[in-house]
């Protein structure tokens, strides 16, 4: 993985979630403007410590690409614990988040 990469907490839930954004949205604007600088194409994201979430993580990460395509850049998530990828599926919005390989 890259050295530039943003970690997801080991717990996202509601009750962080809208201040866990707040923090995020400048850190993940100045990773954009990085990654663009260093004329890279991908925001890297782990979430390799995440253990106790609920829904909200995936707006949290919806936000995160939402916020990348408007820098004309993608969203990169390792790590991810298989129960997030199967909430996101349920939810219908795995494809916005993890790019089909």
């Amino acid at each position: 993985m890259p050295e530039s990469l943003l970690r997801l907490p080991a717990n996202v839930l509601l009750a962080q979630a809208g201040a866990l954004w707040s923090q995020w949205q400048a850190s993940l604007k100045a990773e954009a403007a990085g990654v663009a600088a260093a004329a890279g194409r991908e925001v890297q994201i782990s979430a390799a410590e995440l253990s106790d979430f609920d829904s909200s993580v995936l707006s949290l990460l919806l936000g995160c690409a939402r916020l990348c395509q408007q820098h004309g850049l993608a969203l990169k998530v390792h790590a991810a614990p298989p129960a997030l990828e199967d909430l996101a599926r349920l939810y219908g919005v795995h494809e916005l988040i993890w790019s089909p390989a």
